[in-house]
């Protein structure tokens, strides 16, 4: 889908979790944790949106999973199709907006940012972490990587949470999956207001998880744009407690936003 010079200028903002001084070439490279400790049980990957960075996502660790350990790789530096080739942290390519699974054309990109991934969970593992404890969290760009990452990987791992994100792959991808991997739940939250990354994204996504016999809960707050709130973690965290009690399919739950309405452009609650 073509897109005006207007929308792209637009996108580059939206993508974001929020614009922060660290999101330069210094910080480009995947930044990946030092070797799993014994001192706490889970582990949990954030996967960042298009054109931020790690550093600048950490305050989502006060949110929710208290004790967990947190990483926050930074995505490459890459030139973007939808943003007329502006060089940018991102993950893999994406050629157009609105962003569905068709806006990444190929599939190289994303299975290079799969074994980054893959490699950071192996390290925790052999550090001593099991696999039920591990979780693959993202947002946007992020929660694309955050649910190809989980699908391919060889282990069941504790959970996969996909925050206003979109499969980076066709239907065929269904045969790659491994068996263990299916077993992995999945809890994919998308707002009805959101216009970059359509809910339809996540209800293709969640269809998807379904038919190859995965457990997938479906949370949709109809006030919520394309951004992250507080109020996202905290359920996250409720079924992440829940989730070994759920049968497998997926449940789809509706709910307006409590309390606070989102920021369109991201990361909208602040430390203070």
């Amino acid at each position: 889908m073509a897109t005006s010079s207007s929308q792209i200028q637009l996108r580059r903002i939206s993508l974001s979790l929020h614009s922060h001084p660290l999101c330069d070439s210094a910080r480009s490279k995947m930044e990946e944790p030092a070797g799993a400790t014994a001192a706490t049980s889970r582990f949990v990957v954030w996967l960042h949106g298009l054109g931020d960075n790690g550093r600048a996502n950490e305050p989502v660790a006060g949110y929710a999973f208290a004790g967990a350990r947190w990483a926050f790789p930074t995505a490459p530096t890459a030139p973007v199709t939808c943003n007329r080739g502006a060089r940018m942290p991102s993950w893999f390519d994406i050629h157009d907006t609105p962003i569905t699974s068709k806006s990444v054309k190929g599939e190289e990109d994303v299975l290079r940012a799969v074994q980054s991934v893959h490699a950071m969970i192996d390290r925790e593992i052999a550090a001593g972490t099991s696999p039920e404890d591990v979780f693959v969290f993202g947002l946007s760009q992020g929660g694309a990587l955050s649910i190809a990452s989980v699908l391919l990987y060889p282990k069941t791992l504790g959970g996969c949470a996909v925050f206003s994100g979109f499969l980076p792959f066709g239907p065929s991808f269904a045969s790659r999956v491994t068996a263990e991997a299916k077993k992995t739940p999945v809890l994919w939250v998308h707002g009805r207001a959101d216009y970059l990354v359509p809910i339809e994204a996540g209800q293709d996504g969640t269809k998807f998880l379904k038919g190859i016999g995965m457990s997938c809960e479906f949370k949709v707050y109809h006030e919520l744009g394309h951004g992250l709130e507080p109020y996202e973690l905290e359920y996250c965290e409720r079924w992440a407690g829940k989730r070994s009690s759920e049968p497998a399919g997926t449940k789809s739950v509706g709910i307006g936003v409590p309390g606070r309405k989102s920021s369109c452009c991201g990361f909208s609650f602040s430390n203070s």
